[in-house]
């Protein structure tokens, strides 16, 4: 069974489907700053006028030079002043205007971005390298996604002048408009051109990725021992050379490609303007000096306008429609990942927790992670998950927590199906802390508090989470207690170790006072096993006296000796559940869990 979204690839691919994808970005602007994007589009425009009629006024010049007319000189001077002086004022308010708006905008767009991404209740965006990659070139172009309204503006603003160059060229000799189709090969390549740049680069993200990576191990402080100890930094300076330029290599080739392409061209064009220029010089008694230099100074302004309008649309189609195409990708993921069911979550476990014949492999992938597990967490039990790495545990705890849905089978919460749930309203019965815990370096009153988003500042349900982790040691060494800025980096930022972290982050799993599910995925690896065994022990006996609701506390670990509390034990092994019980049973049992038991039971005496 396919992921829904697999087949989600790029719905915006086609031209239309792109200029689609632009019409919707710049809609988003619209509605969040609709008088400053007005504003700037008429300054944009208005600015453009008195530029382009600066040829009129050469040619009045040139005229009244030629024929000694003193009006047409002084006329043509104080119009060539006020162009000059309106295009710079213009250009001045225009910057002005366009920071302010282009400010506002970058707000807009990253928050957009970001809430898209946070609103997906699965994690596959997270893990999926097709994904990733594209969203990696998305966040590089998020905070220039504002650049594509100035690059609008711009290029309307460029057409506007080519108009008026066009009607400067016809008013001398119709043919001349001919110039404009000597133009377009130029026009076609320049705005080609980053299209198929922007393709190669694209397709060679990977690399860049890796890149960034490397120099993010070479250069930061958590891997900074470990690189001086085992004497890499001259290892990982070639890896990333080596990534890079395999990046570089097929970008290089087609920018060189293109810009010679670029280059035959502008060389049309150029024959094109010698030929008009010849061609009006020609003429006889019907020209005029003026009519040459209007020629020369249109001629070379469309050469200008033609380059500039091309780049602004090169950039829009093939920078700013592809960063347009990947935020309405987003969008569109977003949307077809949101949450469809409805159906209300249980206040409390009757039965329990089943899975039903459940089977999941990642998508992009056929390994089966899990296989067909059929398994029963019965209401108010204490349920203990080991099994050697990579079998599966956290799977399934990512299953339970639906941050992803089972390829097949059904996950029934006391009879109903778990996919039908509204999953906001599910994951607010959920608790829990995970082994990939995240740091939050804020205030160690709100790196707790966190969990429980409502009582975020309330001191009295911090320290009880706290208590509930056996975290109150790491508070005590703190010097301002709750009130502690977590993180060396900051302002009188404490240092704190990796079981600290842990720890604290076991106490933020610990926020939410009556949960139906409490998830403890490996939450205490940085411990040792007695430590572990204490703190589980602990775990399942406050699990026990509070589970008035019928929870189900999972724990997960890959230490067997830790979980003899458990009143369930499910051993994995190849994506399978090979052994349920509890301790005392599968020890007299004598298989998989027994043998492994005795093994690691006689590592830890030795």
């Amino acid at each position: 069974m396919r992921s829904s979204t697999e087949t989600a690839v790029d719905p915006e691919a086609a031209l239309p489907g792109r200029i689609l994808s632009l019409w919707r970005t710049f809609r988003i602007g619209a509605r969040a700053e609709p008088r400053l994007l007005t504003l700037s589009l008429g300054i944009a425009l208005l600015m453009m006028l008195p530029d382009a009629l600066l040829a009129v006024w050469l040619k009045l010049l040139v005229d009244g030079i030629d024929q000694r007319q003193s009006s047409k000189i002084m006329t043509a001077a104080i119009a060539t002043a006020v162009s000059v002086t309106l295009t710079w004022y213009l250009s001045v308010v225009s910057q002005r205007v366009q920071r302010k708006f282009r400010d506002r905008i970058a707000i807009v767009m990253e928050s957009h971005v970001a809430n898209l991404q946070a609103s997906v209740p699965t994690i596959e965006h997270h893990e999926r390298p097709e994904y990733l990659d594209r969203l990696a070139m998305l966040r590089d172009q998020v905070f220039t996604l504002d650049h594509m309204f100035m690059s609008l503006f711009s290029t309307l603003g460029w057409m506007f002048r080519l108009v008026i160059t066009a009607g400067l060229l016809a008013s001398v000799h119709p043919a001349l408009v001919l110039l404009l189709l000597c133009a377009l090969p130029a026009f076609w390549v320049s705005t080609w051109r980053p299209a198929v740049e922007n393709r190669v680069e694209e397709a060679a993200i990977g690399n860049t990725r890796l890149a960034r990576h490397l120099f993010t191990l070479g250069t930061s402080a958590p891997p900074g021992k470990e690189v001086r100890i085992t004497a890499t930094a001259q290892w990982l300076v070639d890896a990333r050379r080596s990534a890079w330029e395999a990046w570089y290599r097929p970008v290089s080739r087609t920018r060189i490609a293109s810009a010679l392409w670029h280059c035959a061209a502008w060389a049309v064009f150029a024959a094109g303007y010698v030929v008009t220029i010849v061609f009006v010089a020609d003429r006889g008694r019907g020209t005029t000096a003026g009519d040459v230099a209007l020629v020369l100074a249109a001629g070379l302004r469309l050469a200008r306008y033609v380059g500039n309008t091309a780049g602004e649309l090169g950039f829009l189609r093939g920078f700013w429609l592809d960063a347009s195409r990947r935020l309405t990708w987003l969008e569109g993921y977003a949307a077809r990942s949101a949450a469809t069911a409805v159906g209300p979550a249980p206040d409390r476990l009757v039965s329990g927790i089943q899975l039903d014949h459940v089977s999941f492999h990642y998508p992009g992938t056929d390994r089966l992670v899990l296989d067909d597990v059929t398994l029963q967490l019965p209401a108010g039990s204490v349920v203990a998950v080991v099994g050697e790495n990579g079998a599966g545990k956290s799977t399934l705890v990512k299953l339970l927590a639906r941050m992803y849905a089972p390829t097949s089978g059904r996950i029934l919460v006391d009879d109903a199906d778990l996919a039908g749930m509204n999953v906001v309203a599910w994951r607010q019965r959920l608790a829990g802390a995970f082994q990939d815990f995240f740091r939050f370096e804020f205030r160690a009153q709100r790196t707790v508090g966190v969990g429980d988003l409502p009582r975020l500042d309330q001191v009295p349900a911090a320290r009880a989470a706290v208590d509930r982790a056996g975290a109150g040691d790491v508070i005590e060494r703190l010097a301002a207690g709750l009130d502690t800025q977590l993180g060396p980096t900051w302002d009188q930022g404490a240092e704190v170790s990796f079981g600290q972290w842990q720890k604290l982050a076991l106490a933020r799993g610990f926020m939410r006072d009556d949960p139906l599910v409490l998830i403890l995925d490996e939450p205490t690896a940085a411990l040792d096993a007695e430590t572990e065994h204490a703190l589980f022990e602990q775990f399942a006996a406050a699990a026990r006296r509070g589970a008035s609701n019928g929870r189900v506390t999972v724990l997960v670990s890959h230490r067997f000796s830790t979980v003899r509390m458990a009143d369930l034990i499910v051993v994995l092994d190849g994506a399978r559940v090979v052994e349920v019980g509890s301790h005392d049973e599968l020890i007299t049992r004598g298989g998989p869990y027994s043998q492994l038991y005795e093994i690691q039971a006689a590592a830890y005496r030795r």
